[in-house]
């Protein structure tokens, strides 16, 4: 499915190993594809932030955004390759202020990912790791309606089934308006959710 991007321990991984074997046997055109699928992924991760800014008027600085999921997948607290790290220094990066949830990833774990530096090749080099005063902007939450209190934007970036059955008339009613709803996973009904009264990209 489109998504926010592709994450996890071994999609990267098997990718570069396939560019590597393609080069190895001049196969440059093959390997230049296989880098492409690469570059794709984090442009899919990069045009997400960016529609987020474009459409909150241009910036989120000192807008509380929801970040709903971190893992890379549902089902698992695996956050390997996540697209979430790279979307969460995005949105920090223009000095947005995240609340986070996620059934299964722990406060640490999301702290130490946002935290952790990355090597150029693996993740593009504007996004670096936090400062101190950076993560004072993060808050790690215990269900998706605390998260969503006060909050400019929503931001659907793991497809956990619970996303799909909240009470968005009652996320709605505690949510600063206008209301939007960033689905990265496409599994919201993005016609309820504008009968409630959200602005929804999907």
């Amino acid at each position: 499915n489109a998504s926010v991007g592709f994450g996890g321990s071994c999609f990267q991984k098997d990718i570069l190993n396939l560019v590597y074997i393609c080069e190895c046997n001049g196969l440059h055109e093959v390997a230049n594809y296989w880098k492409q699928v690469i570059k794709i992924n984090d442009y899919q991760k990069n045009r997400f932030v960016n529609r987020v800014v474009s459409s909150m008027f241009n910036t989120v600085s000192g807008k509380k955004i929801a970040i709903l999921g971190f893992a890379f997948k549902k089902d698992t607290g695996d956050t390997r390759e996540t697209p979430a790290i790279d979307v969460c220094k995005g949105l920090l990066g223009d000095k947005g202020q995240l609340t986070i949830y996620d059934p299964q990833v722990t406060e640490d774990q999301i702290r130490r990912d946002l935290a952790m530096r990355k090597f150029d090749w693996d993740h593009p080099a504007h996004l670096q790791p936090l400062s101190p005063a950076t993560t004072k902007e993060v808050s790690v939450c215990s269900d998706a309606y605390e998260a969503a209190k006060d909050a400019h934007a929503i931001c659907i970036l793991t497809e956990w089934d619970e996303f799909k059955s909240l009470d968005y008339q009652r996320i709605h009613e505690n949510m600063r308006k206008p209301a939007f709803v960033f689905d990265g996973r496409n599994i919201v009904d993005v016609e309820k959710l504008r009968e409630i009264g959200f602005i929804v990209y999907s």
